[in-house]
């Protein structure tokens, strides 16, 4: 992590376009992708992680349900706003140091989450989680542009991809075993051995490449326009089903969002070296591989969002039984990902993108038909093959983003793929989170009266509203067990009439993605490193 630096011109393979094969630790493509690889992994694991945490860390500091939530958000703000800005600082500095920066930090933000003794310094330390893991994020991607032979490129993408998602996938199983049996303070301190692991692995290992024409400015203005506009639209769809989204707020933070991503627009095509070139999104399949993004993870992570109520409050299971029910999904990502990954080499990707995103629908078409009842195996069907479905477009759509950018902009590519997955899983969770919410409104006091329970009071249809969308009975130790079994009944119908509605949502929104598949190819630039330099 030196801070002279050299730029020379990327010994050249004469079998092909990219790098010459490395010799010895520096640099070597495989073992540069274990290393990022591990770093990504912390940065995975904690965006679902620590939910299974979020009641004991309640319980043990004595937080309130909004600090319970702002643990959550202000990870997810942190991460999404500072993506792009991120991948730039690597294209500018180098993805080797921003890495190593990032993993450093994010493991030291993670031990300090550990050692907090109140709410309010778990939330300051998760957003520097985000801030460190956005660094990480984009430079692991910039790093395997530069590292790896055009012809390997989607295959080190696939296995990139299959950690991210072995790893989201994971995590509820990973956080339930150590809460049940440790403390939540050990999803935390986890990380700390890992982040030492990448840290060492990466000092021996990585390689920092340069492009001859990096950067060499800063965008302040298109800095703070773009964090300001990201920051607006992602906290508009945190809060927009706890404000209403007729409320003045929601409307006032998303107008806001427009405004200032107008402005960035136009500060953009005025600055010599832009935070991100608009000349980027010309290719059109880089725009439709961004595009492709945000639709796979508002149907991936908004349908994923009510799967583990479904599974925990209607089937009954514990956490770490929920993420065995979960195991399909994560072990045919585990597979698929890098067979994904040698059929988009050898074919290209938008045949694979099409097919993963026609499975993607067809599973949430099926989990659309999930009912209280439902087996294991059918269950686990659906699961298995939206796993099949979604490790093309995890890997296709990566590649198709960063291939078709410049070298230069690799980083700045890395960040806007990881932004794209952040938008469209808040967009999902809050669009299919108020579809479910709707359906919910419209059916429960119908359903109720043809059970023939006890009326309820406007406030208490509001209590037990709240309780069914997340398919919890609105019962206390006080009801009648005849009551309560009626009111259960009720509870996970409705509960489950208003997830099968949202997963139809999510399977028209997987065709639209279908569509848009259809005009991505492979990347223009995809020979990864020529004109590239070296540290």
């Amino acid at each position: 992590m030196t801070s002279q630096t050299t730029v020379e011109k990327a010994p050249r393979d004469p079998q092909g376009p990219g790098p010459a094969p490395a010799k010895g630790l520096r640099g070597h493509p495989w073992l540069t992708l274990f290393s990022v690889a591990i770093g990504v992994m912390m940065v995975a694991l904690d965006g679902t992680i620590v939910a299974i945490a979020n009641p004991a860390i309640q319980q043990d500091l004595g937080a309130s349900l909004a600090d319970v939530q702002w643990i959550t958000n202000g990870y997810m703000l942190a991460l999404a706003v500072s993506l792009i800005t991120a991948g730039k600082l690597g294209d500018r500095f180098g993805h080797r140091q921003t890495f190593l920066i990032g993993v450093v930090g994010f493991a030291a933000a993670s031990g300090a989450i550990g050692l907090s003794s109140s709410v309010a310094l778990v939330i300051t330390f998760r957003v520097l989680q985000g801030l460190f893991g956005a660094l990480l994020m984009p430079a692991a991607l910039g790093l395997l542009r530069a590292t790896f032979p055009a012809e390997k490129l989607n295959m080190a993408i696939g296995i990139w991809g299959m950690v991210i998602g072995a790893s989201t996938a994971g995590g509820p199983i990973l956080g339930g075993v150590l809460v049940e049996h440790v403390s939540w303070q050990s999803v935390f301190f986890i990380n700390v051995p890992v982040g030492v692991l990448a840290l060492v692995l990466g000092i021996l290992i990585l390689k920092d490449h340069r492009a001859e024409n990096a950067p060499r400015s800063f965008d302040f203005a298109g800095i703070v326009l773009l964090s300001g506009a990201m920051f607006c639209l992602i906290w508009a769809l945190i809060k927009g089903a706890e404000w209403g989204w007729g409320d003045i707020q929601t409307i006032g933070f998303l107008v806001g969002a427009v405004v200032l991503f107008l402005a960035f627009a136009l500060v953009e095509q005025r600055v010599k070296e832009p935070l991100v070139p608009l000349a980027m999104f010309r290719s059109v399949p880089l725009s439709a591989g961004a595009v492709l993004m945000v639709l796979m993870a508002f149907a991936f992570m908004g349908g994923l969002f009510f799967v583990t109520f479904y599974l925990q409050n209607v089937h009954g299971m514990k956490a770490v039984d929920a993420g065995l029910h979960l195991l399909p999904l994560t072990a045919m990502m585990i597979v698929a990902s890098p067979v994904a990954g040698a059929l988009i080499t050898k074919f290209g990707p938008r045949v694979p993108l099409v097919g993963g995103m026609v499975c993607t629908a067809v599973a949430m078409f099926g989990m659309s038909q999930l009912t209280v009842g439902t087996s294991t195996l059918t269950m686990s069907v659906w699961f298995a093959l939206l796993g099949l479905g979604l490790a093309p477009v995890m890997v296709g759509a990566t590649e198709v983003i960063v291939g078709n950018a410049p070298m230069e902009l690799s980083g700045v590519a890395g960040g806007l793929q990881q932004a794209a997955m952040q938008v469209g899983g808040s967009l999902g969770t809050a669009v299919l989170g108020a579809i479910m919410a709707s359906r919910v409104d419209a059916e429960l006091t119908d359903n109720w009266k043809a059970a023939k329970l006890p009326p309820l009071s406007p406030e208490q249809l509001g209590q037990a509203s709240s309780a069914v969308k997340v398919g919890m009975p609105p019962v206390t130790k006080e009801t009648p067990p005849e009551i309560a079994g009626k009111i259960a009944g009720v509870a996970h119908d409705t509960f489950v009439s208003g997830m099968s509605t949202a997963f139809m949502v999510a399977g028209i929104v997987a065709v639209i993605a279908a569509l848009v598949a259809t005009l991505t190819k492979r990347g223009e630039n995809a020979e990864a490193s020529a004109g590239a330099g070296h540290i």
